[in-house]
């Protein structure tokens, strides 16, 4: 729920006060998801601003580090290029990125001929991050922190779908069995369908870098399942990344079970386009293929 009201002629303010230059720039609402709130500038640029004060610290994450890890990233990220301060009674810090062109992938799944380009962008993610990298309680962690909070999600929707399979618990049981044994690195964390930006079956983006923290790399692998149906594709996906343990393959497909069941039981509550991307996540998990390391 938006703690704060965003529109047109509070961002015009803004600009105007912080970025003259920009201040004459065409000004579109594009999207207003959880936490944040998006507006194109221009043709090239938009202005990203949170709604919530849950939100606030994520957006200050990623103007210190986004900028300074995209030049290792071999896909595109709205790393921001100016910053903006409170100001015209709007209380927080806030993002000009650049714009990515693209629909969210919930709306256009990639092409299987992606699964790769994601696999070798992951792997130029998941570098060691330093000991200041932002802190995050929820992504990145053993899965058994998670454990109470999914596993009664899935005791409310088994009473009201039949996702919640003995195949679907047997992937989660088998990822909480599984240690972590890789070394913690950069993670995206919250790297799910709306997240990654696709034109034409192509994956031209990755957004909402908010969740940036050092973690379990699994985390960020889910995206393998929950992006991609067909068994050859996660297989060269998984080739692509390399070095994959079966270990870290079962939390991955855990990491997806959470996704999964996360945005499947608070869509079905007020989003139902969340409701969706958790129900074909939970589908996708069921078809009992599963690329091997």
């Amino acid at each position: 729920m938006a703690e704060f009201q965003i529109d047109r002629i509070l961002i015009s303010r803004l600009l105007a006060d912080q970025h003259p230059d920009l201040g004459h720039w065409p000004l579109r609402s594009v999207d207003a998801g959880w936490d944040n709130a998006m507006f194109r500038l221009g043709d090239d640029l938009a202005v990203r601003l949170p709604r919530r004060a849950m939100a606030a610290p994520l957006i200050i994450h990623e103007q210190a580090w986004l900028r300074r890890l995209a030049a290792h990233f071999t896909m595109p990220v709205p790393a921001p290029v100016r910053f903006g301060t409170p100001g015209q009674g709007y209380p927080w810090h806030w993002s000009i990125v650049p714009w990515l062109q693209g629909v969210t992938a919930d709306q256009h799944a990639p092409k299987p001929s992606q699964a790769s380009r994601l696999g070798v962008f992951l792997r130029s993610l998941h570098i060691p991050a330093p000991a200041d990298a932002p802190a995050n309680p929820m992504r990145g962690v053993p899965l058994r922190h998670r454990a109470a909070s999914v596993e009664a999600r899935m005791q409310r929707l088994a009473t009201k779908t039949s996702l919640i399979t003995a195949h679907l618990m047997g992937i989660w049981e088998a990822a909480l069995a599984s240690a972590i044994d890789a070394p913690a690195t950069w993670i995206h964390g919250d790297l799910h369908p709306r997240n990654v930006l696709v034109d034409e079956g192509v994956i031209t983006g990755i957004i909402d870098w908010g969740d940036l923290t050092s973690g379990d790399c699994a985390t960020d692998l889910a995206s393998i399942w929950m992006l991609f149906a067909e068994p050859d594709a996660r297989q060269a996906a998984v080739a692509a990344y390399g070095g994959i343990s079966r270990a870290t393959i079962n939390r991955a497909k855990g990491w997806a079970v959470l996704f999964g069941v996360m945005l499947l039981e608070t869509g079905l509550k007020d989003h139902p386009v969340h409701s969706w991307i958790g129900q074909r996540i939970l589908e996708q998990l069921g078809d009992n293929h599963d690329p091997q390391r």
